[in-house]
């Protein structure tokens, strides 16, 4: 690097902001720690309030951008406006990391899963603490109407907490491709441990 800096975005960060890396999310500090009152995060952090389809940095400049569980809250519009502005700002071997919802999974287990609704949802503290997800109390996949609902349309219980696109293997690899990307590898896992299916995209700019 010849003493250069690297650049290394977050994107999205939530409760997720990584040291090293300039995280960007629509809440600062203060808030997140508020908001997640059972984490610890470092004074050190650094998280800022871009604009994710105007990022502040000159085309070709960034090292790596990193997007966890970010694509799926954007519109069917937004979806390309992010990934040019990604491509514009990267530089030429730049990595584009994220991970996403497996549509084509989840599907398969919700067609698998019982078809017991049970209760309207309902974000109140104490429904919270409970793990209500439409009075399934669980966050696991045996029911259709419990939390596999949320992998679907987003959790609904906060700004930004909503799902409005989906993704598979297939469709990463020629979108991809289309915006200017070459993809490295897609692992499968599972959303801490075993919740939702999700996907995991390493890629570089071409």
């Amino acid at each position: 690097m010849n003493g250069e800096t690297m650049i290394k975005l977050n994107i999205g960060c939530g409760s997720r902001p990584l040291e090293g890396f300039i995280n960007v999310d629509q809440d600062d500090l203060k808030t997140l720690r508020r908001r997640y009152p059972n984490q610890v995060f470092s004074d050190t952090l650094i998280i800022k309030n871009y604009n994710i389809f105007e990022l502040p940095f000159s085309e070709g400049t960034v090292d790596n951008l990193n997007a966890d569980g970010l694509l799926e809250h954007l519109s069917f519009k937004d979806e390309p406006r992010f990934l040019y502005e990604v491509h514009r700002v990267l530089k030429q071997g730049g990595t584009f990391d994220f991970s996403v919802p497996d549509f084509e999974k989840t599907c398969i287990a919700w067609l698998k899963a019982e078809d017991d609704w049970k209760d309207f949802f309902s974000d109140c503290p104490e429904a919270i603490q409970k793990n209500h997800w439409f009075g399934t109390n669980s966050y696991g996949y045996e029911n259709r109407w419990g939390y596999i609902t949320a992998t679907f349309y987003g959790s609904q219980n906060g700004k930004g907490q909503f799902h409005q696109n989906c993704y598979s293997k297939g469709k990463i690899r020629k979108m991809l491709s289309k915006v200017g990307f070459e993809v490295l590898k897609i692992d499968e896992f599972r959303w801490k441990t075993d919740r939702d299916f999700m996907l995991q995209v390493n890629s570089k700019k071409k």
